[in-house]
């Protein structure tokens, strides 16, 4: 099949990494010794075999512009990596020429978005600091879009950062990782649905199971909360992502995608299209 075909789908979230090439020190966490390997693409291959994935997107994972060099390498040596979601400090006052350099490089096309690990700031009105706002204006006139990773209480902060900066395009990764294992939904849902209202927001189908019971988890347990994001932001603004290799702390990526496939089983034709390659392929500019 070619990449173009319907049949195939878009995974709109994943990663990639070598332990020697940059500090991953992330992993080091006890409970995040199962994926302290190398991921490469020979990896991510094995994994989306047989799974009908014609494109992916990866996404950073670390404060460093280098990871995202090495990221678009591997996206120009790949026919299935099809975009890159990089890193670039939003507080630099260079952040304009940063995103420059990055989108003039011979393998620069490949840059589809910028993201920062939000979740890990201490301060949770960090997204409406004058100086992130000012980062995130520099975004949107490089004509990328801005993965949001927020943790609950931070999603007041990303809503303001939504409505001062209309002309950027947000993404939220992993619904904005609503307690899933407590099976609590407030506060989360009530904000969530606020950001929904903003059209120039979508959302990530993605890194539920790690949200959940890693042991124990059902598609029963993710149902609600997918439901919520289904409903307010609409499947034509809703993007599946596998969180590979992350994922595989709580399940395969056949798991992953399967309980996708069962979320979305009550929609359309064409709105399972949308979120399984149409929203992907649209917000990304992917080929």
């Amino acid at each position: 099949m070619s990449a173009d075909s319907p049949a195939l789908r878009i995974d709109a979230h994943h990663h990639l990494w070598t332990l020697d090439r940059h500090d991953m020190s992330w992993l080091d966490d006890p409970p995040l010794r199962p994926i302290r390997r190398d991921f490469g693409l020979a990896d991510l291959a094995a994994a989306v075999a047989g799974q009908q994935i014609g494109q992916t997107v990866v996404v950073q994972t670390i404060a460093s512009v280098a990871e995202t060099v090495d990221l678009l390498a591997v996206a120009a040596a790949s026919e299935l990596v099809a975009g890159v979601v990089g890193w670039v400090d939003l507080t630099d006052d260079a952040v304009g020429e940063e995103l420059a350099a990055l989108r003039e490089r011979p393998d620069g096309t490949g840059l589809v978005g910028i993201r920062h690990l939000v979740q890990g700031e201490p301060d949770p009105d960090w997204l409406a600091r004058p100086d992130v706002l000012r980062g995130l204006g520099q975004v949107a006139q490089a004509g990328l879009v801005y993965d949001l990773l927020t943790l609950p209480p931070q999603l007041p902060a990303a809503l303001r950062a939504v409505v001062d900066v209309p002309e950027l395009t947000f993404v939220v990764d992993h619904l904005s990782k609503p307690p899933i294992a407590s099976g609590e939904r407030e506060p989360w849902e009530t904000r969530i649905r606020a950001l929904a209202t903003r059209d120039n927001v979508v959302c990530k189908l993605s890194g539920m199971v790690t949200e959940a019971d890693w042991t124990g988890w059902s598609v029963d347990d993710l149902r609600p909360y997918a439901e919520v994001v289904l409903e307010a932001f609409g499947p034509d603004r809703v993007m599946f992502g596998s969180d590979w290799p992350v994922c595989t702390l709580a399940a395969t990526y056949e798991q992953v995608l399967g309980a996708a496939e069962t979320l979305t089983a009550n929609l359309t034709a064409a709105e399972r299209e949308a979120v399984f390659s149409g929203t992907a392929r649209r917000i990304y500019g992917l080929p």
